[in-house]
Parts: C-alpha cells; structure tokens; sequence
C-alpha cells in the first residue's frame, strides 16, 4: 500500500469516530442553540474554540455570574434555554448565582460546567479545582444532571432542554467531567444518540370548569383589577392578553417587566394609581404574576381593608394559595388560559362599573399630572425625576430601544417613571432584586435581538458587573449605558462619626465612570443636566457605537433603598 493512499485510510478511518466535544456541538446545534455565553479556561476551552468553528457564536465574558445573567435573559427573550458554560468549581460557582436567579425568575437556562473526574471527587483526593458540583447545584435550580459517558451525551442535553422550558421555566445544571470531552466512539452511532427534543413546553390546557369558575368571578366584580406579570410578558401571547384586557375593559396594572405589553400610555393603565387599585380593588386577576413580596404577599396594608378574590393563572398548581385563598385558580400555559377565557366570554362580556373606571382615571390623570414637573426639570447637577424625564423622553421616541435598568432609587423610581411601549423592552433585576445583572443582561439582549440597548445603573449596580464594558467594545454592541452617579449607595452624603475610613455608603466622589469606556475603545460622556443626557443618549443610539454616559447626581438625592426601606431592618438601641 503507497504512503498516499495509508493517509487516506487513517483520515477516512479518523473521520468514522467522534468525541465528547463534538456531540455536546452537535447536540446543541441539533435543538437550534445558536449562542453560548462563556468564561473560557481548564476543561472547557477547547469546547467553546470549536463550537466557534462549528458556527455558535460563543460569547465570552469576564465573569462567569454576567454570562449565567446574559444566559438566563435570553432564555426569556426567546423561550429557547440560553446556554452558559463555565470551568470547573470557582467558575461553576460564580455562574451559579445567575442559575439560581434564573430559576427564581422562571428564565429557561442551562449552566454546563466542566468538573473533576467522580472517582477523584468522591474520593476526596484533592483534584484540580476539585469539587461535588452536582450535589451543590441540586438545590438551587430546577434539575441537575451529570453525563458520565459519550454515548449519553445526546440526551443529558435533551433532559436539560426539556427541565428548563416545560411547565414553569427555570434553571437546569449540566455537570460534564473533563474526561468525558474526550471520549471518542464510533460517528455513526453518536450521531444517532443525539435527540431532537419534540415540543419542550406543551401546551397546558385549564379545565373548563375553571374558565367557568373565574369568568362568574370577574363578572361578578365591583371593581375589577387584572395584574400582568413578567410571565404574561415571556409567554408571548402578546394579541391574545390584550385582547383579553380590552374587551373586559378591566383596569391593568404591569409589573415592572411586564410593562410595554400593552403601552403603559393605554386608558386602561392603572400604572400611575398603583396604590389606589390595589388597596380599593375587589376582585383581582393574577396572569404570570405571584402574590410574592412584589406585591405585599396579597395582604396588609398594601391591600386595603376590601376583603379581596383572586383569580390567579399559572402554569404551576403549587403557585396557588401560596399566600392567600385563590377563589378561582386556573392552572395552565398563560396562552391556552387567555384563549379559554375569551372564548368563555362571548360577544357580549359587560364592562367593569362605570364609577371605577372612572375613579380609576381620575386618580391616574392627578398623580401623572404631579409628577410632570418633577420630570421636566433642569437641574445642574441633576437629581434623579430630571434625569428620568429625559430618558423617558428618549424610550418614547424609540419604543423599540430595550431598556434594562438596576439600582436602588435608579430602578424603583425608573419603574414608575419610564413608560413602555413594546412587550419584553424592559428587563430589570425581578423576583429576587438582585444586583449585578446589568451588564449581562444589555449584552443578551443586543446580541438576541439586534435593538438598541440602553442600560439605565445606579453607580453601586453598575460596580458589579462593570468589567463587562470591554465585553461591550470588543463585539460591538449597539449598548449606551448610563450611570446614575451620586457617589455612593442610596446617596453620597454619608459620614463616617467614628474614625477616618469613609462611610459604608459612600464612593470615590466625582468618579469619572465614562473614562472606562474610553479605555477599550468605546465612546464616553459626562453629563450634568437633563438636556444634556438628553442629547448624549440620542447621539449613542444613532451611532449604535459602544457608549458609556456618566451622568453626574446630585449626592444628596436619594432615599435609604430607594421604595423598599422597610425591609432594612431598624435597630431598637438608641446611641449613646
């Protein structure tokens, strides 16, 4: 046999086999993956190079908590699972706090995590970044699997897939050991092992007697209130949940991520009278949305002294009575609930009292009309209702810009001031509140969609994530990111009575956060006043190059948590 034609035999030969990098490839492009978020190094680089030549695009970051977050959103964005994929422990742990937030805000997410051989680690044997990954993830998220052998490698994919987007959505781990990316078997047969995972979230359909049941209750109401959740917003039945509102008539109030999915500017919105339709409603409908500490848990003050019946859709049946009675649960996928009802409600549905509706205007048309001063100011330096108003002005002339926002009084305050107009063009930091998701979030979202970010940060939200502005210049990112500067948490003002050190609270005054973005290439402005954030935010979203704005706050604006006070606790010892 000639030299030539044995090479040809060895490379026909090689090209029979397959391994363990290579499935996982193929069996996440198989089931339409098309991006993984990323920190390479020690077992995964190799992973995310030839996932790259494979035609994923791999995003790599410089935290593994902002690729879990950017993975979680576009989960929510696209109902697909976003893919994060990390090192071994360290790694595995920072991205485990994105797959826990994940979980809690019901985003579907996978966190595959490279690990240590089983026989070392159960051995405890001290191994490179050694650790029982999957025992440690168990708890926080939805499933956890572990794929021990290639062969399996096919549907271990498929069973994580499938955890994270049927029923309610959540956070599913994937442990891979390292020895298992090189693994080789026969090509033939491993292609064969993968599966194409059919219908991930079927279709839950609620029982007719329920539809019953809930419509008898909302036509029963004196005053009726329908309240939408960020799981109305990721389930996509855009048409039908409006339609549902308008011809109940019934006022609407969005939580913060469900905003947009009818404009926050509809007649119906009860946005602007939060406190009144809450406190006076008398039957209350719950789409995607929980009775958790968003909404006062369904009770107290929050809620008035009017005994209260809700109507409560979710697709989980353990979500009701978890607070309170449901008078009316109807379990099921928030698009076959909607249908159903419409559908139960004929063609000639009454419309909610006159005098409520009317009630319900009235109180929105004065508090909107108190608030517009706040907003239209001037003021140099600025305080946070003048900075607002400006970018509420920017959000209204481009309805398609998603906004992303985090902070203390930066997001409790933007939540009431920024109107929406578009369904899933907010994304903030949900159930949990938690900081840092800014950055990861912005990147998702302009990679998965395409839209202009803009991404409103109070200055300590931002420090969590902040490195990923490089992350921002080096793939091009059309993000313009504003920090809300004070100086510090809440306020910049905070005195330290007892020694030199600076308070708790409190920054480096007068930092130059703009200065970052020019570092790696990206654009940055300092701002003072509302008409010139006004300006630098138009000319970044027109130019669609990386921006990073410092808009200069007032340090003593702001408030001890922004809304949300009472839940820090007070001591009871007077000081000496």
């Amino acid at each position: 046999m000639s030299a030539a034609l044995s090479e040809s035999t060895a490379v026909s030969k090689e090209r029979e086999l397959t391994d363990g990098f290579h499935l996982v490839i193929d069996a996440l492009k198989l089931n339409g993956i098309e991006t993984i978020y990323n920190v390479p190094g020690i077992p995964i680089t190799d992973l995310g190079r030839m996932a790259q030549a494979a035609g994923l695009r791999v995003i790599s970051f410089r935290h593994e908590q902002n690729a879990g977050n950017a993975a979680a959103i576009a989960g929510y964005l696209t109902k697909k699972p976003g893919v994060c994929l990390t090192v071994s422990a360290p790694g595995f742990l920072n991205g485990l706090t994105a797959l826990a937030n994940a979980t809690t805000n019901c985003f579907p997410m996978i966190l595959i995590s490279g690990s240590s051989e089983r026989e070392i680690v159960d051995l405890q044997q001290g191994d490179y970044e050694e650790m029982d990954q999957l025992a440690i993830a168990k708890p926080l998220c939805k499933a956890a699997f572990r794929v021990l052998h290639a062969a399996d490698i096919g549907i271990g994919v498929a069973r994580a897939i499938r955890a994270a987007c049927s029923g309610r959505p959540g956070g599913v781990y994937l442990d891979l050991p390292a020895k298992l990316f090189s693994q080789v078997m026969d090509a033939e047969k491993g292609a064969k092992s993968l599966v194409k995972v059919i219908d991930p979230a079927p279709a839950q359909i609620p029982s007719p007697e329920a539809v019953k049941r809930a419509l008898e209750v909302l036509k029963s109401a004196k005053k009726p209130l329908i309240i939408l959740g960020k799981g109305a917003a990721y389930a996509q039945a855009d048409d039908a949940i409006r339609e549902l509102v308008e011809k109940s008539g019934v006022p609407f109030l969005p939580m913060s991520m469900a905003k947009g999915l009818l404009p926050d500017t509809h007649p119906q919105s009860a946005g602007a009278a939060r406190s009144t339709v809450l406190k006076d409603s008398d039957v209350v409908m719950l789409i995607g949305a929980r009775l958790n500490w968003l909404l006062s848990h369904g009770k107290g003050k929050t809620w008035g002294e009017a005994p209260k019946k809700f109507i409560q859709i979710d697709i989980e049946p353990k979500e009701m009575d978890s607070n309170v009675e449901i008078v009316a649960p109807l379990v099921g996928d928030i698009g076959s609930v909607v249908n159903a009802l419409l559908q139960g409600m004929g063609a000639n549905w009454p419309a909610p009292p006159a005098d409520w509706v009317k009630a319900v205007s009235t109180k929105k048309d004065e508090n909107i009309a108190k608030m517009a001063p706040r907003l239209m100011n001037n003021k140099s330096p600025m305080d946070f209702h003048g900075a607002l108003g400006a970018l509420r002005t920017v959000i209204k002339e481009r309805p398609e810009t998603i906004l992303v926002n985090e902070g203390a009084n930066t997001l409790d305050l933007a939540r009431g001031v920024i109107d929406m107009y578009q369904p899933r063009k907010r994304l903030d930091v949900g159930t949990w509140g938690v900081m840092g998701i800014g950055m990861g979030f912005a990147i998702a979202a302009a990679i998965e969609t395409g839209h202009p970010v803009l991404a409103v940060e109070g200055d300590s939200a931002f420090g969590f994530s902040g490195m990923e502005v490089e992350t921002i210049c080096r793939y091009k990112l059309p993000v313009c990111v504003v920090i809300f500067n004070n100086n510090g948490i809440y306020r910049g003002t905070d005195v330290n009575t007892a020694g030199d050190d600076p308070a708790t609270t409190v920054f480096v005054a007068d930092s130059r956060y703009d200065k970052m973005m020019e570092a790696f290439g990206g654009v940055g402005v300092n701002v003072t006043s509302p008409d010139e954030l006004l300006r630098a935010v138009n000319a970044a979203l027109d130019s669609r190059k990386p921006t990073l704005i410092n808009a200069v706050i007032d340090p003593a604006a702001g408030s001890e948590s922004g809304r949300i006070g009472n839940l820090n606790p007070q001591s009871v010892l007077k000081k000496k």
